[in-house]
């Protein structure tokens, strides 16, 4: 049984987005001479992903933010910590791949 709900919900639900299959991301088609706005996805490139329909553009501000926000999030996560800086003396640096010459191999400069 659903329950009765009143009013706007307390926390914004969090909507997969896709890439708009008109545009295919970018937000815009071509026209003969120049670039429209794709009317499909409100010229933003992102579409829901269970039904393939544009978002209001309130919710879409909403969806990105919050996209934006986890992948600055998981990025900053990724981030290395700083560690302390290993020293490679010269022989080491020679004996190591750089893969600088012909086929990718190594190039000593000799």
């Amino acid at each position: 049984m659903i329950k009765k709900q009143h009013g706007p919900a307390f926390k914004k639900e969090i909507v997969p987005l896709a890439t708009c299959p008109t545009c295919k991301g970018k937000a815009f088609v071509s026209g003969v001479f120049h670039q429209i706005d794709c009317d499909r996805c409100n010229a933003s490139g992102w579409v829901r992903f269970d039904n393939n329909q544009a978002l209001e553009l309130r919710d879409l501000v909403f969806q990105l933010g919050a996209a934006l926000s986890a992948a600055c999030h998981q990025a900053n996560g990724m981030r290395v910590q700083p560690g302390p800086v290993r020293s490679m003396d010269v022989s080491g640096y020679y004996e190591q791949n750089n893969r600088r010459g012909p086929g990718a191999t190594n190039f000593t400069g000799d």
